[in-house]
């Protein structure tokens, strides 16, 4: 069982950064792939981003890439996503996931391959 808690969330004007982590319980955090989602209310969860077991690899969604940033301690069971150049249209809440892979460059964008979620945290982008 993994226990997953998102921190970092709140309030940001456009063009502004800010920084996501998620913490995780357990010691077998190196064997999960990690990712991050975001979710506006009425709208399914959307892909952002995804950091590889070793961290070794990474993937964005067309939406953040060169803007976003995930990357992970391992020796600290944490993920972050570094979130740069913020548009109203970031506004989400942001839930990160861990899924529990064999290969150490393993990716996936498809939130229902994932086995554990963090509750969320609220990012708001004003313009």
């Amino acid at each position: 069982q993994v226990q997953l808690v998102e921190s970092g969330g709140g309030l940001v004007q456009a063009g502004g950064s800010i920084r996501l982590s998620c913490a995780a319980s357990g010691r077998t955090f190196s064997r999960y792939a990690m990712g991050w989602f975001r979710q506006v209310p009425g709208k399914e969860r959307e892909f952002v981003a995804v950091i590889s077991r070793s961290g070794g690899r990474t993937s964005y969604a067309d939406s953040v890439k060169g803007r976003f940033t995930i990357s992970r301690d391992n020796a600290k069971n944490t993920v972050y996503l570094q979130m740069n150049s913020l548009k109203p249209e970031d506004t989400a809440v942001y839930y990160c996931a861990a899924r529990l892979v064999e290969s150490p460059l393993s990716l996936t964008g498809v939130a229902a391959l994932y086995d554990y979620w963090g509750q969320g945290t609220q990012v708001t982008v004003s313009s």
